[in-house]
């Protein structure tokens, strides 16, 4: 848990910052195991996901406690997660990396968009997959998978910490999701992560523009004397960086 609150600067900064680009920031931290695995967005898009998590989590299915007549309860726990899960967050969900049973369907993630819920990840498969490429939320699965949640995984807490992907998650924490994949970011390094990874993608848009343009990677990348740090200082007065 955490009482920290993403803020609408530090969220934009996030938006404009790759995958691989936070991986790195994580890495020199000593953090190797950020990046969910096995979870690939249902279509791409121009935007990326961040958002904070908010969290789901399944267990295997006991078949009697897990029939089609625990949906009348309004408290049913994956019901209220699609209810409670707050505009601007992520909903993610563990799903024990079991795609065999959908974890939601469209009806679902239709409302956590209508409710102004960013984004939505689970480490299992979501039914309907083809209508929830087509909304405006940032979906991330495994794979499609036809049969209810209800065959195999029994919903049982929220907002609790979880493991997605082989990645432990905590409420709060920030996810960043682009046309890769998802990194969770540990909400204490938020801000400075953020920082970071925007002074990193300069850096690397005028390495990139170096290259194409014949230089070699000796010395610029990464920079190992003081002449690419000069050129890319004024590089980013011409450009506005």
């Amino acid at each position: 848990m955490t009482n920290y609150t993403l803020s609408k600067e530090t969220r934009d900064k996030y938006m404009a910052v790759a995958t691989p680009t936070i991986a790195t920031a994580l890495f020199k931290r000593g953090l190797r195991n950020q990046f969910i695995q096995d979870v690939r967005p249902l279509s791409s898009k121009k935007a990326n996901m961040v958002g904070q998590a908010f969290t789901l989590r399944y267990i295997p299915a006991r078949e009697d406690l897990n029939q089609i007549e625990v949906f009348k309860n309004p408290s049913h726990p994956q019901r209220a997660a699609v209810e409670q899960c707050p505009p601007g967050c992520v909903l993610v969900m563990d799903s024990r990396k079991d795609a065999r049973a959908a974890s939601a369907g469209s009806i679902l993630i239709s409302r956590l968009q209508v409710r102004g819920v960013v984004g939505v990840v689970t480490d299992g498969g979501f039914r309907d997959s083809p209508e929830i490429a087509e909304l405006e939320i940032r979906a991330y699965h495994n794979r499609p998978s036809a049969p209810t949640n209800l065959t195999l995984n029994q919903a049982l807490d929220i907002n609790v910490p979880i493991g997605c992907g082989d990645v432990a998650v905590w409420p709060g924490d920030v996810l960043v999701g682009d046309n890769e994949g998802v990194m969770v970011i540990p909400a204490h390094l938020a801000e400075e992560i953020a920082d970071e990874t925007v002074e990193m993608t300069a850096y690397e848009d005028f390495v990139l523009e170096k290259v194409q343009n014949g230089a070699t990677i000796i010395g610029l990348y990464p920079a190992t004397s003081d002449a690419p740090r000069i050129e890319f200082a004024e590089w980013r007065k011409k450009n506005g960086r």
